[in-house]
């Protein structure tokens, strides 16, 4: 016993989930770091330490919403200012946006 309760209490819960930390070793398949959901939020993560955030549940709609565009295009390897100026150029012609859903190949 190491003599710190709260040290011995995370051993125990590390303990409790050594067989999904190592995991990777087990299945192949599984990467040890960076899934992709990682790297889904890396983006979203860096932008909210740099900027602090925002200052409205307007504001952090917007960031949402853009984040998800972001992403989304990058899954679907697109290109995100592209679609983006589409969606704007859409909204001042009165039309329907371009869909974020991919297209059936």
């Amino acid at each position: 016993m190491c003599g710190c309760a709260k040290t011995a209490g995370v051993c125990r819960e590390l303990l409790k989930l050594e067989p999904a930390l190592w995991a990777f070793l087990r299945v192949e398949g599984v990467e040890p770091t960076n899934n992709a959901a990682e790297r889904a939020l890396r983006h979203a993560v860096l932008w909210r330490k740099s900027s602090y955030g925002t200052s409205s549940a307007k504001g952090s709609r917007y960031v949402a919403s853009i984040l998800t565009v972001v992403a989304t295009c990058r899954q679907q390897g697109r290109n995100v200012l592209e679609f983006v100026t589409s969606c704007c150029q859409a909204r001042l012609q009165s039309q329907t946006a371009p869909s974020l859903l991919p297209t059936a190949a």
